[in-house]
């Protein structure tokens, strides 16, 4: 199974993202259906609330007085708080109910659950999925949807804004950005192809243990702004599926130095307390969207000379990679015995903190891709600089 969370600004054109994902063939989890469903009239969550904030906030009809609700909980963050206390744990074990009754239809076959859910961002569950997906709007065009749409006054339509994540939040958190700002076919189409060329193919890679599709060479590309936040999220990630097992989890390599061209392929290095947790971690991270086929354990060079100066000292390591066709993760997971949990660590902190060292080493890998069509031969011409500088730093 794909679980995808989708999330956007009131009024930004989720809705209109959820339906054209239904349309394709997702199976979509409504978090504000839910959340309805489980304070309906005669229902022990309903009950929940009227025991804490009285009986005024019931309609003439017995059933929940939203608005009424909202009143009480708007602006007074002690209260909003004792509402989410009743209702979130009602919710989660609504929603995974519905997501368990989807896979038990899927029978093993193909199935990407959708999670409509506005308040993704604000309540910290990127990492939940294996991808999410946020539908933007400029303000001006959700005021006007709020108060030409649904009749709401511009004031009210303010707060509502004001009062949710803003874009650079929902940027950070987001793997994919939609443009819910235009006609509804566009983002539908916008939809459609990433359906057809990363939603299937990452079910699909998920489902068979199967890596994303990789350029047999090393292809550098100018340093992206954006891998900071995507490394966050791939760390996220890889914390919550391996749990209590790492001890620790960075973001590494050369996408997580700023100004570096590199491959465009997030490292990640998890710390396991021995070998043979690392190895069970690596194949057991298909809920941060990657995949260890089996016999992917193998000893690595380690950057620093044994005795002599003679080669290099191997050690043993996991490995596990991206199902996700839009976006490439290598992750190593490694025990903490092992010399290389620490060179990478320094290795990074050394080229953030010099900047000639760290034009060097672009200059460098230029050269060396220019030189070596395979990654591995790339990667092993490195290891004289990178036990150079780690010299240096020692």
């Amino acid at each position: 199974m794909l679980w995808v969370g989708l999330t956007g600004g009131v009024g930004a054109g989720k809705s209109t993202a959820a339906r054209a994902l239904r349309e394709l063939g997702a199976v979509v989890v409504d978090a504000d259906a839910v959340a309805r469903e489980v304070v309906a009239t005669g229902t022990p969550g309903l009950a929940a609330v009227v025991r804490e904030f009285g009986d005024g906030v019931l309609g003439p009809d017995g059933s929940l007085d939203r608005p009424a609700l909202g009143r009480v909980v708007f602006g007074d963050p002690e209260r909003r708080l004792a509402l989410e206390a009743i209702t979130h744990p009602l919710v989660l074990e609504r929603t995974e109910a519905l997501v368990a009754a989807a896979v038990e239809s899927a029978a093993g076959g193909p199935l990407v659950v959708v999670h409509d859910i506005p308040l993704l961002v604000e309540l910290q569950r990127g990492d939940r999925y294996h991808l999410v997906l946020a539908v933007m709007a400029d303000e001006e065009v959700r005021l006007r949807r709020l108060v030409e749409g649904r009749g709401m006054a511009e004031a009210d339509a303010r707060a509502r804004i004001a009062a949710q994540a803003d874009d650079d939040a929902r940027r950070a958190a987001a793997d994919v950005l939609l443009d819910g700002g235009g006609a509804p076919g566009e983002l539908s189409e916008v939809l459609g192809a990433l359906w057809r060329e990363r939603l299937v193919p990452f079910e699909r890679n998920l489902r068979e243990g199967r890596r994303a599709p990789r350029p047999e060479g090393p292809v550098l590309v100018p340093p992206d702004p954006s891998w900071a936040a995507a490394g966050e999220r791939a760390v996220a990630r890889v914390r919550r599926a391996a749990g209590d097992r790492a001890l620790d989890v960075q973001h590494t390599g050369s996408t997580s130095v700023p100004g570096l061209l590199a491959k465009d392929c997030l490292d990640v290095q998890v710390v396991c307390a021995d070998p043979a947790t690392a190895r069970e971690v690596a194949g057991d991270l298909r809920g941060a969207g990657l995949v260890a086929p089996e016999g992917d354990w193998w000893d690595e060079p380690v950057a620093r000379r044994g005795q002599g100066g003679e080669g290099y000292r191997r050690v043993a390591k996991g490995y596990a990679a991206n199902a996700d066709p839009g976006r490439a993760v290598d992750c190593h997971v490694r025990h903490v015995g092992s010399p290389a949990v620490r060179e990478v660590v320094a290795f990074r902190d050394a080229l953030r903190a010099d900047p000639s060292a760290r034009e060097a080493y672009g200059l460098l890998k230029r050269g060396l891709a220019l030189r070596h069509r395979d990654v591995e031969a790339y990667a092993a011409a490195k290891t004289d600089f990178i036990a150079e500088v780690l010299s240096r730093s020692s």
